[in-house]
């Protein structure tokens, strides 16, 4: 487990990430995390009192990451952009995808969508299940199930699929 002090930061004009909330995790602090890693990996500990799992350090290069903090994790720590916060994490090697039944049983349907689901990064595939996860009730799921399975037969990423989906609304 590594122990420090980290400022709250959120970026301002940043392509993708403008307006994410977040903190550094220095370039030494990630190598005695995983040593010689480069690539995003996922962390557990405490940010304050509050705990965190499966949560994705993701590279900024020259060796050093950032944590985002997200709403919730802001409202758990009670805490917001500038405040200080004591870190303690350690890399979580229990952290593992999990593709839910309903969706797994669809994409076995058809062979090469389910193939080009696997061969997607673990984080792309993150994307999927944790949109899937987040329907509110079993229309909206069963709907988002249709997306993602022709996402995959038409070799779409998470990004490529919402904005098809928004087009056909439009």
């Amino acid at each position: 487990m590594v122990t420090y002090t980290a400022l709250i930061l959120k970026f301002a004009e940043q392509g993708e990430k403008t307006g994410w909330t977040y903190i550094d995790v220095p370039a030494d602090v990630a190598q005695q995390l995983k040593p010689g890693n480069k690539k995003s990996f996922r962390v557990r500990g405490t940010l304050d009192n509050f705990e965190i799992a499966g949560v994705a350090l993701m590279p900024m290069g020259d060796g050093n990451f950032i944590l985002t903090l997200n709403a919730d994790m802001r409202k758990g720590m009670h805490k917001r952009e500038g405040a200080m916060l004591q870190v303690s994490i350690e890399e979580d090697v229990d952290f593992k995808l999990v593709v839910p039944d309903d969706l797994h049983e669809c994409l076995t349907d058809d062979t090469d969508a389910l193939s080009y689901f696997d061969s997607l990064p673990e984080s792309h595939r993150r994307y999927f299940v944790n949109w899937l996860n987040s329907a509110k009730t079993i229309a909206t799921r069963a709907k988002r199930i249709g997306m993602i399975c022709h996402a995959m037969a038409n070799g779409m990423d998470y990004g490529q699929m919402i904005r098809a989906g928004r087009e056909r609304n439009q």
